[in-house]
């Protein structure tokens, strides 16, 4: 997919903020944010590229530690994890949560199959499926699952289209410990007044002793509402509307974390999908920004999504391996998943079998944005590793597309789309911190482009 620049229709962001839509290699939706640690694992459901409906098969995952680069994991899990479900399309909103250092992933199935779940060692996968059947199969409304751990240890799984229901879950994250409720709360009534306006999307959270329940609110175009309580079982209390509704956007699904000290709320619009298209597709792009709430609790209102989202809250080392799909922003780039014998090593049997995710569909004048690059230690040269397919080369710029030239990489050779070599090229000395781009330059699928580092001034 071939996109307008963000950067030349909104300006230069020299600001620290993130680039909302974040991810522009791929469609994605439904944002399921986890922190793990230091990081930010954003699982996502994921639209094809050729989708004129729904037409989605797996789930991706993206990863940041500083909020505005973000690195593709690529497909985590997929339908075909369900070895009992009988078809390849409707990998709905997902979310994941980790438990005694176990993963669990919450997976809608479409055709009405229910709710199922996934378990996985690390937050990367391999994700499987310990049950062999649904964990939920109670009604037409079992979609969205979100799950959460209250402080008791007691674990909680919510979902629901129109209507919010919920259950206990066992210790164990993949049975149920209590009878399937739906929340008289949120629940429709014929003919009676809806105050929540509720319509799907949940996700659970508690924060200074509330426990909340933001939501996609009417449709459409849905906004974000939410709601408060004292108990993660209600009874809920209407708290407002986070984001109206959009037509820049027919669904919003919240997905609301802490990181750092702040906190964000991650949903999606149409902005990519409408600088190509005119007609409503679903091919939907994430978005995120920083999410406050008021003394009583309350959330303050945002407005609908921004071109700066997050600001940053880290920076990036350029003096280890960066891998080429971790970005702040790109333009005209895809990002594939690849399988192969060990690089650069000729068939032979018994050898090690690598899948890594490499940047593709590189074309003359596309680039990739890397935010707050911190060249403390000074710049010496740069280690690029790609594989050429026609050759090209690659500018490499400070702090705007048209900025300061660092220096040149050529990545030359035919046909060796298959054969990784590391280049070396000298780079003029820069200090202090700097969005980076590398823009790309030549005829047409320049290169594969796998990894870059910046070697330091002895």
């Amino acid at each position: 997919m071939k996109f307008l620049s963000l950067t030349i229709i909104f300006g230069c962001f020299q600001a620290a903020f993130a680039q909302n839509p974040i991810i522009q290699t791929k469609f994605t939706a439904d944002p399921a944010p986890m922190v793990y640690k230091d990081t930010v694992y954003l699982y996502t459901s994921h639209d094809e590229d050729d989708a004129f409906g729904f037409k989605m098969k797996d789930w991706l995952l993206y990863t940041s530690t500083d909020m505005v680069n973000w690195t593709d994991h690529g497909v985590v899990a997929s339908l075909k994890d369900f070895k009992w479900v009988n078809t390849d399309n409707g990998a709905w909103a997902p979310q994941v949560i980790e438990r005694n250092g176990k993963f669990y992933m919450y997976c809608p199935m479409p055709n009405n199959m229910g709710i199922g779940v996934l378990v996985a060692d690390s937050p990367y996968g391999p994700f499987t499926d310990p049950i062999g059947k649904p964990l939920v199969k109670n009604s037409l409304d079992d979609i969205d699952p979100t799950v959460f751990i209250d402080d008791d240890g007691q674990a909680y799984l919510y979902w629901g289209n129109p209507n919010l229901w919920y259950a206990k879950l066992n210790e164990d994250m993949v049975s149920l410990a209590g009878p399937i409720t739906k929340d008289p709360s949120f629940a429709k009534v014929k003919d009676a007044p809806d105050p929540f306006r509720y319509q799907e999307g949940p996700w659970a959270w508690k924060k200074n002793g509330i426990y909340y329940m933001a939501y996609a609110s009417r449709c459409c175009p849905e906004g974000i509402g939410y709601a408060m309580a004292k108990s993660p079982v209600g009874p809920w209390k209407y708290g407002g509307v986070i984001m109206d509704g959009d037509q820049r956007s027919s669904g919003n699904h919240p997905g609301i974390i802490d990181f750092k000290g702040k906190s964000y709320v991650f949903g999606f619009n149409h902005m990519l999908r409408m600088q190509t298209m005119s007609k409503h597709y679903e091919r939907r792009s994430v978005s995120v920004t920083e999410l406050t709430y008021n003394a009583d609790g309350s959330i303050r209102k945002l407005p609908f999504w921004t071109a700066d989202g997050a600001k940053r809250v880290g920076t990036l080392n350029p003096y280890q391996k960066v891998e080429a799909e971790t970005m702040a922003y790109s333009e005209g780039v895809k990002t594939e998943m690849v399988t192969e014998w060990e690089r650069n090593q000729p068939y032979n049997r018994g050898k090690k079998i690598t899948d890594r995710i490499i940047v593709t569909s590189i074309n003359q004048g596309d680039y990739i944005k890397v935010q707050g690059v911190d060249f403390s230690k000074g710049i010496k040269s740069l280690d690029v590793n790609a594989a050429s397919l026609y050759g090209g080369k690659i500018e490499v710029r400070t702090d705007a597309p048209d900025g300061l030239l660092l220096g040149t990489v050529q990545v030359t050779g035919k046909g060796e789309g298959d054969l990784y070599k590391t280049v070396t090229a000298p780079m003029k000395n820069s200090k202090g911190i700097h969005d980076l781009y590398f823009i790309f330059k030549g005829e047409k699928d320049l290169f594969y482009f796998d990894w870059w580092k910046f070697n330091e001034m002895n």
